[in-house]
């Protein structure tokens, strides 16, 4: 390859995300078999760069690429990786390199790792680690799934109360255990309780002299081992926190959770929430096909019978569409405005259920406004739609009954799309997952029902 086109790919290496030009340089070189040049061109990319190269390339690239470049793969790559391809990728490496891999991970990164894995791999991995980490990561493994205790690292920086800040200094420089990024240094009684923690600047900006309870940070909270992780991400997101120290049953220091793991939980489960909405499950770009077809069939089948009630209605009034051919062309728009405003309602709803916003307290409030708002907007678009009916097809009296009927839909939207996801968290069901199709099948069924429904009534 030209110096120029060299040049080009660094520079663009410089802005986020891949390069399409790198990847094609990458997988030019792979296909050529030369390593040298791809270790090269892989040399300044960042672990999640590189997880994102090896998701995005088919099985065969990937392999190929992996059995030429094995040996530089490393454990915050392996960390990176998508759920779905991290055994597919571990199955390429030599027993080795994943050993070493694996030593450079903290103890939260390993878990994550290898809760998923089975037999030899997770064998390989407990094995390749030093005896007081390999007790850590099972001791972590026997937490509940999703716990906080799955979450924690177990590599803590702590320091008693009566320390000075000379003395913490001291200690921190003398110590080679410590993990590669921390925030706090916390303070434990002499039963090993967290009290009280101080942040690293105000350790740095501080006389030698002063005592560490001195400059402890405000807003000081610990989270327990069995705390549930969305629990914990919320509480970092809502009350600003970097890091905070994790306690066991009697309130000992066990671990602590930090900020870039908590958002790490954060984004999962607003990806969740996206694919729940739409009838996806938990299924990713890597998974085959027939895994994915059957994740989708499920409610792809629950769609279908609301279709199906739906249709029920519509055949009700089969003699009222035979003799005005004008109510099954207006049907559609009916549904469709109808659907559209009940997703948006169950949109806002979900999302702040998900964040805590939508609570007992403030729910009838919520309810009357998406009430007025549904009204508001069926007025609105009835009025259009009378104006188009009128015009299109000469009727007055059509152009009254699809703007009732427009108004009534989208008030029944409104409706469903809030009290639907209230329901369902009510009784222990992700709204997320299953309001979709109860949502469109009070949509469809009031909208269909009262624009047939009325035009029965008035025009025939």
């Amino acid at each position: 390859m030209a110096d120029g086109q060299v040049q080009d790919i660094e520079r663009d290496e410089e802005d986020w995300g891949l390069d399409p030009h790198a990847v094609e340089a990458i997988l030019e070189a792979v296909e050529a078999g030369d390593s040298a040049r791809l270790a090269e061109l892989l040399e300044d990319f960042h672990a999640a760069d590189i997880a994102d190269l090896l998701e995005q390339v088919g099985s065969e690239e990937r392999r190929a690429l992996l059995q030429l470049w094995s040996g530089e793969i490393d454990g915050e790559i392996l960390s990176e990786l998508d759920e779905a391809l991290r055994e597919e990728v571990i199955e390429y490496l030599p027993r080795e390199v994943l050993a070493e891999a694996v030593r450079e991970l903290n103890s939260d990164d390993v878990v994550d790792l290898i809760e998923d894995l089975e037999g030899p791999q997770k064998d390989i991995i407990l094995e390749a680690l030093e005896d007081s980490d390999r007790a850590a990561v099972q001791q972590s493994l026997t937490y509940p799934e999703y716990s906080a205790g799955r979450l924690m690292q177990r590599e803590v920086v702590t320091a008693p109360e009566h320390w000075t800040v000379g003395h913490t200094i001291d200690f921190l420089r003398s110590e080679e255990w410590l993990p590669d990024q921390f925030y706090h240094v916390i303070l434990v009684d002499p039963r090993h309780h967290p009290v009280a923690y101080v942040t690293l600047g105000r350790l740095l900006s501080s006389m030698r002299d002063v005592q560490l309870r001195d400059i402890v940070e405000e807003g000081f909270r610990t989270v327990r081992v069995t705390d549930e992780e969305g629990d914990v991400a919320y509480a970092f997101n809502q009350y600003h926190l970097i890091s905070a120290p994790v306690v066991d049953e009697e309130d000992r220091l066990v671990g602590v959770i930090t900020i870039d793991d908590a958002m790490a939980v954060l984004d999962e489960e607003h990806e969740e929430d996206i694919l729940r909405l739409a009838g996806v499950g938990d299924e990713s770009l890597a998974d085959r096909v027939l895994e994915t077809a059957r994740l989708r069939f499920v409610w792809l089948f629950v769609n279908l019978i609301t279709a199906i009630l739906a249709s029920v209605v519509i055949a009700q009034f089969a003699e009222e569409i035979d003799k005005l051919v004008a109510l099954a062309v207006l049907m559609p728009i009916v549904a469709s405005m109808g659907g559209n405003a009940g997703t948006q309602s169950m949109t806002v709803a979900v999302r702040s259920i998900a964040t805590r916003d939508l609570t007992v307290r403030n729910a009838w409030r919520v309810i009357r406004r998406e009430l007025a708002v549904g009204a508001l907007n069926g007025l609105g678009f009835g009025v259009i739609m009378a104006g188009v009916a009128a015009v299109w097809f000469g009727v007055p009296m059509l152009a009254a009954v699809i703007a009732l009927a427009m108004v009534l839909t989208l008030v029944a939207a409104a409706l469903g799309g809030i009290l639907i996801p209230i329901t369902l968290d009510r009784i222990g069901v992700d709204p997320a997952l299953a309001s979709g199709p109860f949502v469109t099948t009070v949509t469809d069924v009031v909208g269909f029902f009262a624009f047939l429904g009325l035009a029965s009534v008035v025009l025939l």
